[in-house]
């Protein structure tokens, strides 16, 4: 009991952390991001770390509700390789990344793969502006309340660093980290078609 009570308070600490680094803002963020001013923003630096089936440790889940008031339940993907992208809407780098992630949801086979957002810091109205304004149409689960979803990456998820895009294997298990803003397609269509193979 002691453990979680810590783990929850790990996290309400880093949330707060995260919420200081970013301020909302209008569209011009993703244009100053764009444009390389850093203004802010906490984000990583792009870094991708794919990890060996031997190294993908326990199977993650997580559950919430959507931005559209639904129950969500990660338990629901068991078998498909899920992408899970951490976000929120006056983060400059996830507005800019955005169309990429749509643009890789839209060639998946909704069998074989699921795709999920986190948003970390806003409430259901913000959350279904940025999706309406950047055509996202995968689900995204409202954590700012709970934690539950940060908390459930918390080994493989630095809380201060949005967007970060994770991707579990066909067991739930993490085996590839993008640690900041999605830079192309092309890195995420690889990263799921390495794992749909393993299973070819």
């Amino acid at each position: 009991m002691r453990k979680r009570r810590s783990m929850m308070m790990a996290v309400a600490v880093a949330s707060a952390l995260l919420l200081a680094g970013c301020t909302s803002g209008n569209d011009d963020l993703a244009d100053q991001f764009a444009e390389g001013s850093g203004k802010n923003y906490i984000a990583g630096d792009g870094t991708i770390t794919v990890y060996d089936a031997s190294d993908r440790g326990e199977p993650i889940e997580f559950a919430g509700e959507t931005v559209e008031g639904e129950s969500f339940d990660s338990a629901d993907a068991a078998g498909k390789v899920q992408v899970v992208n951490f976000w929120y809407a006056g983060c400059a780098p996830c507005r800019v990344e955005a169309p990429i992630l749509q643009e890789v949801y839209d060639g998946i086979d909704a069998d074989d793969v699921s795709f999920t957002g986190v948003n970390v810091r806003d409430q259901a109205a913000n959350a279904a502006s940025f999706e309406k304004d950047y055509g996202i149409s995968f689900p995204s689960v409202l954590d700012v309340a709970s934690g539950e979803a940060q908390l459930a990456f918390a080994g493989r998820v630095p809380p201060a660093a949005v967007p970060t895009t994770i991707v579990l294997d066909q067991d739930g298990k993490v085996a590839a980290r993008v640690l900041g803003q999605l830079k192309d397609a092309s890195i995420l269509e690889t990263i799921i078609d390495d794992l749909l193979a393993e299973r070819a």
